[in-house]
């Protein structure tokens, strides 16, 4: 297990404990939040119009482990602050999240009425808004999961930690779905959250082993590849059903955490020869991304499909990932060039419990 005073330790060992951001967390970010928006997108342009492209393919690639690295990115620090007294650690694991969850539910939501009134009718709508605070809201459930994971990972210190992880691994291995979706994907994501808690500190010897020993680590990356590849896209029958082996109890939390590996792997070469900024940038902006990527995407795929300039499906779903991904990164600029709107992206000092303190920034942050 990684306390705080161990992390520190492997942080100033491999040249990171003053680092304001660790570059090769920032790719990791990256990766996450480019490879969540190009699932919305894709899906979204596929159901759309009817059929399929290439980055179908691409998506369906990506499905074992894109989640499952998010999720134990966010969990990388938290032996940094675990041990804080309540209120500080409500304030940065809680309310941080609580504030954009409502601010841009509120956000999207008005968006979406025309629709919602026309499908529920229009006096449904302060019901349907009200459910929010209990069933997360379309895509922003990861930061509404999140600070549930957080409290609950605190809550459970005093247990030791093989057992937690244990019961972590059996409730992503048992097949929960209960239609709430706090609860399934509690289920099937915190395994990985806490793995990230609690090997932080090999995570980082790992990302550093690769920088060291990029020729192994190349070669490790692309037996991954072929062996995730393979698992993906066979078809096998389990229980009277036709699924992916990667879909197997045991096999996907098995491909959840080499996939994460895989990630942090390619993550740290990057960072090495500094090669697709980009990547770099989208994770240090990953929040930005998450929180404003529908607006951008959805009216990217209605234009797109409307004006029916470009037939291949593939290359849409590209576009609009592309879109969805650079438009919040422009607005955020914008507004912190003019000044006005940072409450969007940035929580204001009347949103804290530590008002009296110097807001904590990106200092050796992951989940933000």
């Amino acid at each position: 297990m990684t306390d705080e005073k161990t992390l520190r330790m492997v942080l100033a060992k491999n040249g990171q404990g003053g680092a304001d951001r660790i570059e090769w967390v920032d790719y990791a970010k990256g990766f996450c939040i480019v490879f969540v928006v190009m699932m919305h997108a894709t899906l979204g342009v596929g159901e759309a119009a009817g059929r399929e492209g290439f980055m179908h393919h691409v998506v369906e690639f990506a499905r074992p482990f894109r989640m499952p690295d998010f999720f134990m990115i966010a969990g990388l620090f938290l032996a940094l602050v675990i041990d804080r007294p309540w209120k500080s650690y409500l304030d940065k694991k809680v309310l941080h999240f609580a504030y954009f969850y409502l601010i841009w539910t509120f956000i999207q939501f008005g968006v979406k009425i025309p629709v919602y009134g026309a499908e529920y009718g229009y006096d449904a709508l302060p019901f349907l808004y009200l459910s929010t605070l209990w069933e997360p809201f379309s895509t922003l459930w990861f930061i509404y999961m999140l600070p549930v994971m957080f409290v609950v990972t605190k809550l459970l210190r005093s247990i030791p930690w093989p057992i937690v992880l244990a019961g972590a691994a059996i409730l992503q291995i048992a097949p929960i779905h209960t239609g709430n979706l706090i609860v399934d994907e509690f289920a099937s994501r915190y395994v990985y959250f806490l793995a990230g808690y609690l090997f932080a500190a090999h995570i980082f010897q790992l990302a550093e082993a690769a920088r060291q020993r990029w020729g192994l680590a190349v070669i490790g990356l692309l037996v991954w590849c072929v062996v995730n590849g393979v698992l993906v896209f066979t078809p096998t029958t389990f229980l009277g059903e036709t699924i992916k082996l990667a879909d197997l109890p045991v096999v996907s939390l098995a491909l959840g955490v080499a996939g994460a590996a895989g990630v942090i792997l390619a993550s740290a070469l990057l960072a090495k020869v500094r090669f697709m900024e980009f990547l770099r940038v989208c994770g240090q902006h990953s929040i930005v991304v998450y929180l404003a990527f529908f607006f951008p995407m959805a009216v990217s795929r209605i234009i797109l499909l409307k004006l029916g300039i470009i037939d291949d499906i593939g290359v849409i779903s590209l576009i609009v990932t592309a879109t969805a991904v650079i438009a919040p990164l422009i607005l955020y600029f914008v507004i912190k060039k003019i000044g006005f709107g940072l409450f969007l992206f940035e929580r204001p000092a009347f949103a804290r419990l530590d008002t009296g303190t110097r807001p904590d920034k990106a200092r050796l942050q992951a989940a933000e």
